[in-house]
This record gives structure tokens, sequence and C-alpha cells, in this order.
């Protein structure tokens, strides 16, 4: 299964700037290669921070901007996003009982998980005891292969200063109930944090963050306050089959130098 993974789109109304980035330019841009050259893909999730202030004419913009996308499409809510705004530009859009934009896909290779960590009011996130108790239902049928989660905030310390006060709010009820998946957790995927991320959690879950295909920050750890800066539009490809999960980031527009040649091997 081929996944296509964009994160942190932070939209905004046609020709608005953020933190010296264009978003629309950057998700069009990335959007078009993704079209392009990955015709074969089965699916594309987008880890949240869809729009950068909810705006109805943000959504509105994202709705344009995916129409051109050949195949199944999942969106998740991140803390800029606006539950009702997204809701009413997609009203088809995957939601739980009680109005969660989360939802599972079953594959040839485990279920896959979108989770909803949106709190109104919070620049971090909140996965509650409603959102848990559908968790639990979703984990307990999906059978005997590993599940794949897809969340917009990272469920753990990410360990980068900036985010010390604005992760995920639940005290760690999540990543103890995917512990206790009998079947397994294979790999969670999140944004939020802007910068590419991977590791392993003390428990055994891999992990690893996309980076935002808007503005992004200059990775520096320890800073409460690190630089905002730019670069390519970007997206990750996601290949999810009997060898396990792969990742692999691409930056769009990067300049090509010299050609190499095939290796023979070994």
């Amino acid at each position: 299964m081929k996944i296509i993974h964009l994160t942190d789109a932070h939209l905004m109304p046609s020709g608005v700037i953020v933190h010296g980035v264009d978003p629309e330019q950057q998700l069009r841009i990335a959007v078009a290669d993704i079209v392009v050259k990955h015709t074969d893909a089965d699916l594309l999730v987008i880890t949240g921070d869809l729009c950068n202030f909810g705006d109805p004419e943000a959504y509105a913009l994202l709705r344009d901007i995916l129409a051109a996308v050949p195949f199944e499409v999942r969106l998740l809510l991140g803390n800029h996003d606006a539950r009702a705004a997204f809701i009413e530009a997609f009203p088809q859009h995957p939601r739980d009982d009680h109005g969660f934009v989360q939802s599972w896909l079953d594959t040839d290779h485990g279920r896959l998980l979108f989770l909803d960590s949106h709190e109104p009011g919070l620049i971090g996130g909140r996965y509650d005891e409603m959102r848990l108790a559908w968790l639990h239902g979703a984990l307990g049928s999906a059978g005997d292969k590993p599940v794949t989660v897809f969340i917009h905030h990272p469920p753990f310390d990410c360990g980068i200063a900036h985010f010390n006060h604005i992760g995920l709010h639940d005290g760690g009820a999540l990543m103890e109930r995917f512990a206790a998946h009998a079947s397994g957790v294979r790999h969670i995927v999140f944004g939020h944090i802007h910068v590419p991320m991977m590791g392993t959690t003390a428990t055994g879950i891999s992990y690893s963050s996309g980076q935002s295909c808007s503005h992004r920050f200059i990775t520096d750890i320890g800073t409460p306050n690190p630089w905002w800066t730019k670069g390519y539009p970007c997206y990750r490809i996601i290949m999810l089959d009997d060898h396990g999960l792969r990742s692999y980031s691409v930056e769009v527009g990067e300049e090509p130098t010299e050609r190499t040649q095939p290796c023979a091997g070994p």
C-alpha cells in the first residue's frame, strides 16, 4: 500500500502570507507533484493544521486544491483547525458518532487509525475519555494484525523545548492504550512539530513526523523560541507492505546537479 503523507498546510485565504511563506502556493505545488508522480498511490493523509485559523474561506481553498487528487483522502484536525468549519466544508468526511473527525481503514497490512486530537482553545491536543472509548472499540475490532496510527499531536514528549507545554494533554493515556494492544502498534505518524523527527518509545512503538508543507522551524531542540524558516513544498511517501513500513521524504523543487549511474552490485 502506498500512502502519501502531508502535514501542517496552515492554509489561509488566498494570497495571505504566514511567517514569510505562502501556504497556498506551497500546498498547490506539493499536490501537483503528487498528482503527476503518484497516480498509483492508495491514500493521501494530511495530519492536521489544515488551515491556520480555521477560516471557512481557507477550507474552501483546501477543498479546491484537493479536488485534483484521484485517490482517497483522509484529513485530520490540528490545534489550528476549527471542527465546525471543517465539517461544513467537508460534510461527507468520516467522523465518529460524537462528531470527532476520526475513523479507521482496513488494509491487507492491518488497520489504519485516524485520530482527532483537536480541542478548541488549546494549542496542545486532547484525547479524552469519549475519544478513548471510540479507540477502544477500534482497536478491539482490528483483528490480529498491527495498527498504524495517524494523529496531529505526538502522544509523547517529543523532546523539543518549544513544545514542552503544547503537546497532547492526556496524561499518557493514549500511549498506555497503544502499549496494551495485543497485536501491536506498527507506527505512529504525526505532525504539529513542523520538523522531521523519528524514534521509538520506551515500549518499542516506532514513530515519525512529517515536515510542515508550509513554514517550518530551524531545528533547535533546546530553544523555546526557535526561528521560523521556509523551504521547499514537501510530503512523504509511506509504503506499507509485506516488508513492514518505510517512509521517504520528498521536497519539490530541488535542483538536479548530476545524474547517477545504475549500480550493478554486489
